[in-house]
């Protein structure tokens, strides 16, 4: 049998430029100075007012505190055609420590609280995301009404939705 022709390829090496290799370098080299100042901005001067003081959202030392609520809550969601059933996961945020105490005190308060409001949801509103966030504002002034029942103040800043499965 003939063998099959083989084109000879010659292959030329590519130059390398050697003024590649410090243009390379410099524009690493800018790039991190480039978010180091942002960083700086953001952290720093953003939140500097007229007088070059610092102003601060919530008060200085408080650092932000989480709490999940153990284990995740499950309900029975209304639907006409069938059952339906919501897992719903939740952190709380807070910068105030007597709020995850108040929290961790009326834990059996809190989720009875949640429990009833999740159960008492439309399977049909649940699938929108407009739903789940008029869901999770009712939910956080749930938590909000009896923290602010313990300690005087509302506490928790924020609640947020860590899982959130219909099925």
């Amino acid at each position: 049998m003939a063998e099959p022709e083989q084109d000879d390829v010659i292959e030329t090496p590519v130059a390398v430029s050697p003024k590649r290799g410090p243009l390379l370098i410099g524009v690493i080299v800018l790039l991190l100075i480039a978010v180091a100042v942002g960083y700086a901005f953001t952290r720093g001067h953003g939140n500097a007012d007229k007088g070059g003081k610092v102003a601060a959202k919530h008060p200085v030392g408080k650092d932000v505190l989480y709490l999940p609520l153990e284990p995740a809550f499950v309900v029975n969601l209304r639907d006409a055609d069938s059952l339906r059933y919501l897992q719903v996961g939740i952190t709380l945020m807070t910068h105030d420590p007597r709020a995850i105490d108040a929290v961790k005190g009326a834990d059996p308060v809190i989720r009875d609280a949640l429990l009833a409001l999740f159960s008492s949801q439309d399977y049909s509103a649940m699938i929108d995301p407009a739903g789940r966030t008029q869901l999770q504002a009712k939910a956080l002034a749930a938590v909000q009404k009896i923290v602010h029942a313990r300690i005087g103040s509302n506490g928790v800043d924020a609640l947020y939705f860590t899982s959130f499965v219909i099925q």
